[in-house]
């Protein structure tokens, strides 16, 4: 029996913490979480049920590594989104590159500013 009960938060690197807020909140309607204790490095945290992105503004150690286009298949995280097409036309709207799982769910993958890699599915 595993002692692994929940996965409580997943944090990624951004370089640029205002452009990584402008996606996060502006493209995804995320808002910020006030419960970010005041530490020595820029971030931000957001809720996302009993969940939570952190947002971690340190240099990025992979900077110039080549990531593979469809962020399927490279490190992401995985989000539930209710409508798959607002989304769409949300990433649209702002000039974001995605690409269509190739599962065959209604699943769509993108990249942050920073080149985090992120999954939507539909649920």
């Amino acid at each position: 029996m595993t002692m692994v009960t929940r996965l409580l938060h997943a944090s990624l690197l951004v370089d640029d913490l205002s452009g990584a807020r402008d996606f996060y909140e502006g493209v995804l309607g995320l808002s910020a979480s006030p419960q970010r204790p005041e530490m020595s490095f820029a971030g931000v945290w957001y809720d996302i049920g009993a969940c939570q992105i952190h947002l971690i503004c340190l240099p990025n150690p992979e900077a110039g590594l080549t990531r593979p286009e469809h962020g399927g298949r490279d490190r992401h995280i995985a989000l539930a989104v209710t409508d798959i097409s607002q989304l769409k036309a949300r990433l649209d709207n702002a000039g974001v590159a995605y690409t269509i799982s190739q599962s065959g769910r209604s699943a769509l993958f993108c990249r942050d500013p920073d080149g985090n890699a992120l999954e939507f599915v539909e649920s």
